[in-house]
């Protein structure tokens, strides 16, 4: 019984190593990732895709792309820039989208806040114009009130608001200016 187990612990010495093979579902998650980034990159404007500094053939593919219908050239480059993607290292691109979201984000933040005051002002007037002028002191009161009065005024005859979107533009300037 002895010599039995002296003939195992003779072969414990040899390892025996299998390939490890990739998970294939991971694989395809990891290239669905780079699909949506691709989808993603086609949906920028040209600024923002000069911002994010890609190679240029991926660059080119990305541009290429963004004027085809949804079918199945479209669908094929996308294909191509998930591959070209995949040669990449995508973090700076990423970290680089994410910046460019977050500016969009606040700028769409900015458009609301000045929307809400530009309504304020022509809809409740004096107490409205009041509460900003508190909060913002260096407010050109006679223009504030001079765009305000004709806003009231075109909207109360349904006439285009010109100067509604004057009133808009310079509420922009004030708050940018802060």
């Amino acid at each position: 019984m002895i010599e039995e187990h002296q003939e195992y612990e003779e072969f414990d010495d040899e390892v025996e190593y299998y390939a490890v093979r990739p998970n294939k579902s991971q694989i395809k998650r990891d290239i669905a990732v780079l699909f949506d980034l691709g989808e993603e990159l086609v949906g920028l404007s040209t600024a923002q895709l000069s911002a994010l500094e890609l190679p240029e053939e991926l660059h080119k593919a990305v541009i290429g792309t963004v004027g085809m219908p949804p079918k199945g050239a479209r669908k094929r480059q996308l294909k191509f820039i998930c591959g070209l993607l995949r040669k990449l290292d995508v973090e700076p691109i990423l970290e680089k989208l994410a910046r460019i979201k977050n500016q969009s984000a606040h700028a769409a933040r900015e458009h609301h806040k000045v929307e809400r005051w530009r309504d304020r002002l022509i809809s409740e007037g004096q107490d409205a114009l009041t509460e900003l002028i508190d909060e913002y002191p260096q407010t050109d009161r006679q223009l504030l009130r001079q765009l305000m009065r004709s806003a009231q005024k075109e909207a109360a005859e349904a006439r285009p608001l010109k100067s509604s979107r004057e009133l808009y533009r310079y509420l922009k300037e004030l708050f940018e200016a802060e």
